[in-house]
């Protein structure tokens, strides 16, 4: 495989923007450090590239952002979050809305590629694959030997690819202690997909469970659309069904049941305990007012940006980095 100008900064020892201006003659880089870099250039028949050429005439400053849907509540907010922080160091940006099928994710991967850019963000556990399926993310590190790639809330392994994620098994771990030290037995949860996020809210669940001595039913653990009504009616037809309290992977699943408790007569939190996701708007237009664990997306868009900026400055960071979330206690829960 043909080396990109990350390789050759690390084998001539020095950042990637050095290598840059190496390709572009700058006066600013001296004649040793030159002949260095055009050494290990030649050893290894290394072409530059639009990037290498661009990057020391400061002629891009812009990064690509995609995610599936802006007009997802939490990815809209991510993208005006990453898009603050990116002003912030006198960066542009460009958005591409993949949707969530594997081939639209590709072809916008492909199409971005294309425009001026330093680094590409991918915003949301679902282009780290579905957990059923086990998506071919060989597009993604593919790309990733263009430009840096900074994955958020997702995680993948590979050479420039940087996973920038929030601790949800934990959060969901935490939370289901809780409510079974607050005398809650029978905890559903509610999920929306099979992501990578997703999968670690449900080994959280699971793993609270068996470690309180509780068992893992397979009835008890729903996958269904992020729907507020669709979860109510769901729920009220499975009479079936016997829980005492909820955790759930977004505040609008959370609402849904909410709506069911009142169509049941159930009082919140005395008969059903209810725990929403994402801290979202909808946790505070509800009433009661739901418990929801903050992801701290504000935070996660932050430490990717700044990350970002330390990679193009050509320093080493580490490829995984956590964001620990926090519970926000309101009125769905008694503990």
């Amino acid at each position: 495989m043909s080396l990109n100008i990350y390789d050759i900064a690390k084998l001539a020892g020095v950042s990637i923007a050095t290598v840059s201006r190496v390709v572009n003659d700058s006066p600013k880089v001296s004649q040793k450090t030159k002949d260095k870099v055009l050494a290990v250039m030649a050893a290894n028949d290394y072409t530059p590239n639009v990037f290498a050429r661009g990057m020391s005439l400061n002629s891009m400053k812009t990064a690509g952002i995609i995610c599936p849907d802006v007009s997802d509540h939490y990815m809209a907010k991510a993208v005006a979050y990453l898009e603050k922080n990116l002003r912030s160091y006198g960066y542009d940006c460009i958005l591409y809305c993949s949707g969530y099928e594997q081939e639209s994710k590709e072809t916008a991967v492909q199409l971005i590629l294309q425009k001026r850019i330093d680094a590409l963000i991918l915003v949301g556990s679902n282009y780290a694959g579905d957990a059923r399926y086990g998506e071919d993310v060989s597009y993604i590190k593919k790309a990733s030997e263009e430009v840096p790639v900074f994955l958020m809330n997702g995680c993948i392994e590979g050479k420039n690819i940087y996973s920038v994620i929030t601790n949800d098994y934990q959060a969901v771990y935490d939370s289901v202690s809780e409510l079974i030290q607050a005398g809650r037995k029978k905890i559903l949860f509610i999920s929306d997909s099979y992501s990578y996020s997703a999968m670690n809210k449900q080994r959280g669940y699971e793993n609270a469970l068996k470690a309180h001595g509780l068992p893992v039913l397979g009835e008890r653990k729903i996958y269904m659309k992020n729907d507020i009504h669709m979860v109510r009616d769901l729920l009220l037809a499975r009479r079936d069904l016997d829980f005492d309290a909820v955790v759930a992977s977004e505040d609008g699943i959370a609402v849904g049941v909410l709506k069911y408790a009142k169509a049941r007569m159930l009082s919140v939190p005395e008969d059903l305990s209810i725990i929403g996701y994402n801290n979202s708007e909808l946790s505070i237009g509800c009433e009661p007012e739901l418990t929801s664990v903050d992801g701290r997306g504000e935070i996660l868009c932050k430490v990717t940006i700044d990350s970002m900026m330390e990679v193009l400055g050509g320093k080493k960071i580490d490829p995984l980095m956590r964001i620990d979330c926090r519970l926000v206690k309101r009125c769905t829960t008694d503990f």
